[in-house]
């Protein structure tokens, strides 16, 4: 499993210095259903495709969301959650109160991520390219950007570690989330399609989730 452990908290390091979260557990649960080892492999954000393109990785699994570009260069599972990105300002913001706010701002996305992609498409929009998502909120806080565009659960865990930022209420997109696999073999991906499916209808992967999801 190739990840990206910046990523609360879908992956993230323990105070044990261990990969947790919720993608490491229903990975753990598909290799067990497919009788292997789980191993993982923390890497950049945006290394993660060429590492199962390259058999390097069997599977990206990093809250990853499905995008036709993405779809040129792997193969995707089923759907296994659906997120969205939103919008992280400072408290002390008056000036970005929906997405339409971000035209000719200057934006912090994580490098790589849907966020980088579609804050693109911004108009005048400045962007900062950041290798983890906490840099971009840390450059937040010190004010060298006006706001900060990351998946929802991420920025919620952001949020509430931290008093002087807040995520606000409309989304910036919608979107799902899929396990990465090479080009053409079928025979991994339909088991895991057929795992993810025994974990929906179990219950277990909504175990998984309220497990860390903060409701």
């Amino acid at each position: 499993m190739a990840t990206n452990a910046e990523f609360p908290p879908y992956e993230y390091y323990n105070e044990n210095n261990e990969i947790v979260g919720i993608d490491v557990e229903i990975a753990q649960a598909i290799a067990k259903k497919l009788g292997k080892k789980l191993e993982i492999e923390d890497m950049p954000f945006d290394s993660i495709l060429a590492a199962v393109q390259s058999g390097k990785a069997d599977i990206g699994v990093a809250g990853m969301t499905v995008t036709p570009d993405r779809l040129e260069s792997v193969d995707f599972s089923d759907t296994y959650v659906k997120a969205s990105q939103v919008i992280i300002v400072r408290k002390d913001n008056t000036e970005i109160k929906t997405p339409d706010d971000l035209v000719g701002k200057t934006i912090g996305v994580q490098l790589g991520t849907t966020g980088d992609i579609f804050a693109e498409e911004i108009d005048d929009v400045k962007l900062e390219r950041y290798n983890k998502g906490f840099e971009a909120v840390q450059a937040l806080q010190q004010g060298k950007i006006d706001a900060v565009i990351i998946d929802d659960q991420p920025a919620a865990v952001f949020a509430s570690q931290n008093d002087d930022i807040m995520v606000i209420d409309e989304p910036f997109t919608d979107e799902e989330y899929a396990i990465a696999v090479i080009k053409g073999n079928t025979a991994l991906l339909n088991k895991i399609n057929e795992a993810i499916k025994e974990l929906k209808e179990s219950g277990e992967l909504q175990r998984i989730f309220e497990k860390y999801i903060m409701n």
